[in-house]
Parts: structure tokens; C-alpha cells; sequence
């Protein structure tokens, strides 16, 4: 492998590069511009396009393209080439100020939820200065935001720009409050680990079922699947061991903090976990490292699915979004430090983070809900759909003695003695982990666990930076007002325990006497997408996006219909794969197979009529019985899919239908169908099974 320090990041325009190739005033407006967010210059832009244009060309580019986040669940991006005529017929490579900062992508068949009709075709890229240009086959890729002709917002990116300049302008309100004057910005820092699973692609291309639609329709249990836990943090398959040397290498090129890689629990699962950097700038990343991922398992012969449950009975993949807020100057504002019952500026934004998800609890269900993820939160490897947050012992010892108005006594470290003299002794941490916590506290950060593998981080992000930023303001409007800050603070902290500890819970998420609790605590249980969504445009939601500027109402409740129109298109291509696959090849195998028993059945009748032929009739009868079944069930669902046409023009009534009705009758469809695979010869069955797609890598 090359020299790690001299490969990362050598595909990115960064810091580095720009302080290379730029006049030192045009570097220094630039970072005023990136650090600041002052107003960009045409000028410097001018200057800033010639440099990325001659260092991409160094890079072997032809083409350039501004790279963006519509509301489809992936990137786009429209290459055009630096080429330009002159006028004796050749051509000049050349790349402007206004081409770096401004695109004209067609708008009209991105998704907008009714903002845009099909016939309103323009769009607007806009570069985000914050994020990083970088080369990638053979193209200079634009980081940018996107919105229609009318000035809504279309993407992902823009709404997380504005969340992040909203907690950062409250953040500082505290800060300034504290004393801290030197404190100018406040930025969201996040580390998503990301889980994956790994198949052979020549067995990927013989299911329909992950071709269409990233998971398995129809699949009865592996003889052996997850029950021994001997995969997790298991010695890497050279195979997949290559993979990852292959991902590490691309991913450090351009500039990705690619940290930690490992088997996770279920057979065939993996995960990569980034080190933790800008909210907008870790977004990116990650959307880069899934569309990597899938490139770098071509190449291997295998096929990376970031489906959130691509198999039922092993566990689904998420992604731990490790979220904190860390200012300019370097200090992060959710770090406790050694004595957290007086550090209250940490127990100021610590009260902030409790209210603020207790009150938009709805929105942070709603951040990471997909149909993917249906399948998997509340599953035995991933929090429920209740969300609380869980801080550990010691935090809570603090917060209890605030709440009481008693001192802190604290809590000692002990030390960790392993029983071997030649093992180094080492201090224990004063609270254990939650793994089962959908958000929990872990030490200088918190961990949003209920995140689904593929979704683009921004959304659950713009969550937490507006409700922070929210809460924040009414801190700084009520402290501000003080006469007596430092008994102000300390009431505020005490009277926000005391209305939201509600939120607080340090036990074990999964087990049915919390859902009991949660119920009794007011807290809410959104299972399905269809739940969750109808709180989105609650009131008090919509006033929240407004009064940030995060979205306005008409955005707020196009991203609820995209949402749900998306849900309900998942399931009906769910619907009709499993439709094709049963009548297509499931059906006829198995009757092929019951036509082989009956005629080995009769050719022993004919040699004599002693030998036994019990076993072929039962199996015979056995199946004919369940084909019968199957064909009903196909016809059920047939007919389901077609009376959910009635509901098409409210998509929240869509999208019902879909979970409770269509989604029921695939279930029962599946539930025969896996059934008929124990049952029929490995020869017959027409699709690679279970055992094949997870021990196969």
C-alpha cells in the first residue's frame, strides 16, 4: 500500500492544496468564507475555479460536475466538460467563477412533493464552499445545494447548512453568556458508522429479489445463522479482508477518515466507522463512502448491500450517528470533563439536548423512518421505535442531586483488576454503554443509534441541530434577562430536569415492560413510517422549521408527501417483485418437483406393489396443499395491490394501505413460500437460499 499520509486526501481540493495553489488573499477570503460564512466574492471565485480547474486537469479530468443531495435517498450530479471553442477550431480548457458557483441541473424529475410541476423544469446548484471539491473518475466533483427555479429548497444539503448556522448562532448567545467572548462560531461535529453486508455477486444476480429491491422476499433460515455471536469482531476472510484494504485506500484518497473496520453479528455483515468531523462535511462523506463501497465490492466480485434488513431472522444494518457541537476554539461543549456536577455550562447544553428531544421526540422518529427500517427498529439488534435517552450512572447521579437541590457526592473510579499479574491494570469509566438506548450519552458525545444503513445522515442531523438551536434561544432569551446569572442558570437546569427527566431512561430497551413504561410516561411509539409521518406537520413542527428557517411550511409538507409517496412506491415494488418471483419460478418449481415425486411414486407402484411409497405421498400431498395455498395468496395480494389504487390521491391514506393491508399480504405469501423451500430439493428451488448468500463470501 502507498504512504497513507501522502495518499489521504490526494484527491481533494483541501485545505492543503488551496494554500499551495491560491494568492495569499484570495486563501484568506476564502477561509473567512468557510470559517465565518462571510459572502463569497465573484472574484475570488474566479481565481479559486482556475486553480481547481488546473489541479484537476493535473488529476487526469476532463469534466467537472457540482455534485448535490435531492430528495431521491442518493447523490446526482450532471458532468460537463472544461472544453471551450476558439476561433480557429480548437478548443481551450477553461473553468469560471460563475461555472463553480452556480449549476443549471434539470429540475423536473426530482422529486418535490408538489412543489414543482413536471412542465417547471429549472433548477439551481449552488457550491458549498464548506465542503470540500475532490476528483473522482475522471471528473472534478462540486460539492453544492439544490433548489427550484421559485427558490424552494430541493435537497438535503441546504436544510443542513441552515440547522447548523442556526445552532451555531444560539450556541454562541450561551457561550457569550458564560464569558467566552472569543467564541465567534459553534459547529455539529458527527462520526456515522456505517454497517454493511457483503454477498458473492454471481449469487446477488440470481436473486430478483435483491436486484429490485436490496432485500430478500423470500428466504427460510440458514441451518446456522447468528445464535453462536462467533462472527462478531470474528478474524476477517481474506476475501473480504482485500475488499477493505481496497475501500481504505479510495476512501483515504479523498480525504474520508476511514478508522475502524470489522465483522459485526450476523453472518456476512460488516461495519466501517469514520473519525468524527463537520456535520455537512461528515454527510458527504458518508454518502460517498456507501457509493464507494459498492463500487470497490464490484471489483472484488461481490456485491455491498446497505439495505436495512436484507435478511429476516439475522440482524439488519444501522448507522451510529456520534453527534457533539464543538466551538472555533476547539472546545467541545458536550465534554463533561472530570467533575461534571460543576461544570455547568456542560449541564446548560446537556439540559438543552434533554428538552429538546423530549419536546420533538416525533421529529427524531421521523428522521431516521424509511420502509427499510421498518423492518428493523424494534428487532432484537436495534432500539425500538420509542425514543429516550440514556445518560449512565454518573450523569444521572448529578442530575438527580440538581433536580433534589442536594450536593453531589460523586463517584469514585476503581480500578479494573484482570486477576493476571502480567495484564496492566487500568482505570474502570464510571458508567457503562447502552447499547440498546436509541440516544445515548457516550462520554463527550451522543450516539443516535436508530439511524437505518442507508439513509443519508443529513436528515436526523437537521433534526438535532434545530431543536438544540430551539431550545438554546429560549435559554439565551430567559438567562439573558437575569439579574443573577449564576442562580438563574442553576434554576434553569433544575426546572428543565424536573419537566423532561420523562425522556430519561437507563435500562434495557428492549425488554416489553419498557414499552409498558414509556406508554404510562407519555412518550411516543411510531412503528411504521405511516405513524411517524403524521406527526411530522403537527403544528408546533411546522412553527419550528418556519421560525429557524430550517424549511418553510410549503417544504415541510412536501418532504412529508415525498416521504410517504417514496414508502408507499417501496412496498408496491416489494409487492410485485414477490409477485413475478412466485408466479414465474417458485410456483412452477415446486410443481415440477411434485410432478417428479408422483412419477418416482408411480414407477414403484408399477415394479411392485410392496414397495413402500409413503414418503413420496405424504410429501406429494404435503405440497400440492401448500401450492394451493401459495396460488390463493398470490391472488390476495393481486387483488390488495389493486384496491390500494382507491387511496392514491391522499398519500397519507396510501401509505396506510401499503403497511397494513399490502405489506400483511406479503407476509403471508412469504410465509408459504419459505415453508415450501424446506420442503423442496435444493435442485429444484430457483434461487440461491440463505445458507448459500451468507457463508458463501
Amino acid at each position: 500500500m502507498a504512504n497513507v499520509p501522502e495518499m489521504f486526501g490526494s484527491m481533494v481540493f483541501n485545505d492543503k492544496t488551496m494554500k499551495e495553489r491560491l494568492p495569499k488573499a484570495t486563501y484568506k477570503a476564502l477561509q473567512k468564507t468557510i470559517q465565518n460564512g462571510d459572502p463569497l466574492d465573484i472574484n475570488v471565485a474566479n481565481i479559486v475555479a482556475n486553480a481547481m480547474k488546473d489541479w484537476a486537469i493535473e488529476k487526469g479530468c476532463t469534466h467537472f460536475t457540482h455534485w448535490f443531495q435531492p430528495m431521491t435517498g442518493v447523490t446526482a450530479e450532471k458532468h460537463d466538460s472544461f472544453i471551450n471553442p476558439t476561433d480557429d477550431g480548437n478548443v481551450i480548457m477553461e473553468f469560471s467563477g460563475k461555472e463553480l458557483i452556480k449549476g443549471e441541473p434539470d429540475a423536473s424529475s426530482f422529486p418535490s412533493g408538489g412543489i414543482r410541476a413536471t412542465f417547471e423544469a429549472r433548477g439551481y446548484t449552488a457550491w458549498d464552499p464548506t465542503s470540500y471539491a475532490f476528483v473522482k473518475d475522471g471528473s472534478l466533483y462540486i460539492p453544492t445545494a439544490f433548489c427550484s427555479y421559485t427558490g424552494e429548497v430541493l435537497d438535503k444539503k441546504t436544510p443542513l447548512l441552515r440547522s447548523m448556522e442556526r445552532i451555531s448562532t444560539e450556541a454562541v448567545r450561551i457561550l457569550k453568556l458564560f464569558g467566552k467572548d472569543d467564541v465567534t462560531r459553534v459547529t455539529t461535529t458527527v462520526g456515522p458508522e456505517q454497517e454493511y453486508f457483503l454477498v458473492d455477486k454471481e449469487l446477488y444476480d440470481q436473486r430478483k429479489d435483491l436486484i429490485f429491491t436490496g432485500r430478500t422476499l423470500f428466504g427460510a433460515k440458514a441451518p446456522k445463522g447468528q445464535e453462536l455471536d462467533d462472527h462478531y469482531f470474528g478474524a476477517i476472510k481474506t476475501r473480504v479482508a482485500k475488499f477493505m484494504a481496497d475501500l481504505d485506500s479510495e476512501l483515504w484518497s479523498l480525504g474520508i477518515y476511514a478508522k475502524t473496520k470489522h465483522n459485526e453479528v450476523a453472518p456476512s455483515q460488516h461495519e466501517l466507522a469514520p473519525i468524527f468531523t463537520t456535520t455537512n462535511l461528515a454527510t458527504d462523506h458518508n454518502e460517498l463512502t456507501m457509493e464507494i463501497m459498492k463500487k470497490v465490492a464490484e471489483r472484488h466480485g461481490l456485491v455491498c448491500l446497505l439495505h436495512e434488513k436484507p435478511f429476516a431472522g439475522v440482524n439488519g444494518s444501522g448507522k451510529h450517528n456520534n453527534w457533539s457541537i464543538s466551538t472555533n476554539t476547539g472546545e467541545n461543549l458536550l465534554d463533561p470533563g472530570k467533575e461534571p456536577a460543576k461544570n455547568t455550562q456542560f449541564l446548560l447544553f446537556l439540559a438543552a439536548i434533554i428538552k429538546g428531544v423530549d419536546e420533538y421526540q416525533d421529529l427524531l422518529r421521523v428522521s431516521v423512518a424509511s420502509a427499510g427500517n421498518d423492518h428493523r427498529l424494534g428487532a432484537n439488534e436495534a432500539p425500538p421505535a420509542i425514543i429516550s435517552m440514556f445518560l449512565g450512572d454518573e450523569l444521572q447521579g448529578v442530575l438527580d442531586a440538581i433536580e433534589k437541590g442536594v450536593p453531589y457526592e460523586g463517584t469514585e473510579k476503581t480500578k479494573m483488576q484482570m486477576g493476571v499479574d502480567v495484564l496492566p491494570d487500568f482505570m474502570k469509566d464510571t458508567t457503562d454503554r447502552n447499547r440498546t438506548s436509541p440516544f445515548a450519552f457516550t462520554g463527550n458525545k451522543f450516539e443516535f443509534r436508530m439511524l437505518g444503513s442507508s439513509l443519508n445522515i443529513s436528515c436526523p442531523n437537521i433534526m438535532l441541530n434545530t431543536i438544540v438551536a430551539e431550545e438554546l434561544q429560549q435559554f439565551a432569551d430567559e438567562l439573558s434577562k437575569a439579574s443573577d446569572f449564576d442562580t438563574a442558570v442553576m434554576e434553569l437546569i433544575r426546572k428543565t430536569i424536573k419537566e423532561h427527566k420523562r425522556i430519561i431512561f437507563n435500562g434495557n430497551n428492549y425488554a416489553d415492560e419498557w414499552v409498558v413504561e414509556a406508554e404510562k410516561r407519555g412518550l411516543y411509539n411510531l412503528k411504521t413510517l405511516p405513524e411517524a409521518m403524521a406527526r411530522y406537520v403537527d403544528k408546533k413542527n411546522i412553527e419550528l422549521f418556519a421560525k429557524h428557517n430550517v424549511y418553510t411550511e410549503k417544504e415541510t409538507y412536501a418532504r412529508c408527501e415525498i416521504q410517504l409517496e417514496n414508502y408507499s412506491k417501496t412496498i408496491n415494488i416489494e409487492a410485485l417483485t414477490m409477485l413475478d418471483m412466485a408466479k414465474k419460478d417458485i410456483l412452477p418449481a415446486v410443481t415440477a418437483y411434485v410432478s417428479e415425486l408422483t412419477d418416482t411414486a408411480l414407477a414403484k407402484k408399477s415394479l411392485s406393489a410392496d414397495i413402500p411409497t409413503d414418503v413420496e405421498t405424504k410429501l406429494v400431498s404435503d405440497l400440492s396443499q401448500k401450492l394451493v395455498c401459495f396460488s390463493k395468496k398470490i391472488e390476495e395480494l393481486e387483488n390488495t395491490l389493486i384496491a390500494a389504487a382507491e387511496y392514491e390521491d391522499d398519500a397519507q391514506k396510501y401509505a396506510e394501505f401499503y403497511c397494513n393491508e399490502v405489506f400483511a399480504k406479503m407476509q403471508e405469501l412469504r410465509a408459504i413460500g419459505d415453508d415450501m423451500e424446506t420442503e423442496t430439493a435444493s435442485e429444484y428451488w430457483p434461487y440461491p437460499t440463505y445458507g448459500d448468500l451468507l457463508f458463501s463470501v
